[in-house]
């Protein structure tokens, strides 16, 4: 979209014909859609769906990730301007349709109805022949959604940016805890633990269950190409799900987040990581534990909307025109 183009189309979330290309409005004004992308729930034509879940009943200490989706939508309007940096060219906005289809509907004193409902909306979004990008929320909305792609492709690789490993043991399958996903995950089966990995670690897991993890001393000190590789090695070319904790960053880059732990990767070794794991099989992935009430600066929506983008151009890279 050219500039005049943006004058004449003001809030091109709900106007533009086009949904393809970058786009020009103020970045402090009009509809806050994820990229000032289209917000659609028809996705004939679209290539991948941001969506977002405010919800945040099933943290472990402070709840707030509810205002996360909208915090990282509004960030997200400072990258709309220009292709992402680092990807030798490549513009997910322009050469591909990203739709954003808006948030998950709940009632949210029917705690117990949010798996349910969210597993049917991602696998709403998989049947119109979309991947996602899921703004969270706390954690663990990831395991609805893994059910969903579960049923699509059958146990999925996992890539985990955390500083926790959510492996916490619960058996009891209907209870919602955002630090107990993943060992469920495992549990259901909808995980290939052989072929996937934790990456950031620094809290203490009695047992992995056999999913391998890199931990935020050995990213610090063996750095971001040890990691990408070993990442690389180990989830091949299956399809792969990505989900990023926001508090896999060091507190002094994220500190709007529930459960900040000291030792955490910088935003650079992230951005360095994310990018350099092109050419996965991403088929979805997510960014959660946003939660814009412990930072007044809005650094943490910022670096959640970046991780956002970065997650757009690993589901669209193996599909970009070579």
């Amino acid at each position: 979209m050219t500039l005049d183009k943006a004058r004449e189309e003001v809030d091109a979330a709900i106007t533009r014909k086009d949904p393809r290309g970058l786009a020009f409005e103020n970045a402090f004004g009009g509809v806050t859609s994820f990229l000032r992308r289209t917000y659609t729930k028809d996705l004939t034509g679209f290539d991948l769906a941001v969506t977002g879940v405010p919800f945040d009943q099933a943290v472990t200490h402070r709840p707030g990730t509810r205002f996360g989706p909208r915090a990282i939508r509004e960030a997200s309007t400072l990258q709309t301007f220009d292709p992402p940096y680092g990807w030798d060219g490549f513009d997910p906005l322009t050469e591909f349709s990203i739709a954003d289809y808006g948030d998950l509907a709940f009632d949210y004193a029917d705690i117990a109805s949010v798996p349910e409902l969210l597993q049917a909306h991602t696998a709403g979004i998989l049947r119109q022949g979309c991947g996602t990008i899921t703004l969270g929320g706390d954690h663990f909305i990831t395991l609805p959604i893994l059910r969903a792609y579960a049923e699509k492709y059958g146990p999925m690789s996992v890539i985990q940016f955390d500083a926790h490993s959510d492996l916490w043991p619960d058996d009891d399958m209907e209870r919602i805890d955002h630090g107990t996903m993943m060992y469920k995950a495992v549990k259901l089966g909808v995980v290939d633990v052989s072929r996937s990995v934790q990456i950031g670690i620094r809290t203490e897991c009695p047992d992995y269950l056999g999913i391998q993890y890199i931990d935020a001393r050995t990213c610090h000190e063996l750095g971001s190409s040890y990691v990408v590789d070993r990442v690389k090695a180990i989830v091949g070319d299956n399809p792969t799900y990505v989900t990023f904790d926001i508090d896999a960053l060091d507190p002094a880059f994220a500190p709007g987040t529930g459960t900040p732990v000291w030792g955490g990767l910088a935003s650079w070794q992230a951005a360095a990581m994310l990018r350099d794991l092109a050419g996965i099989n991403m088929v979805g992935g997510d960014v959660v534990e946003v939660s814009p009430p412990y930072d007044t600066t809005g650094a943490t929506a910022i670096a959640g909307a970046h991780v956002a983008m970065e997650l757009c151009c690993l589901a669209l890279w193996n599909k970009r025109k070579k």
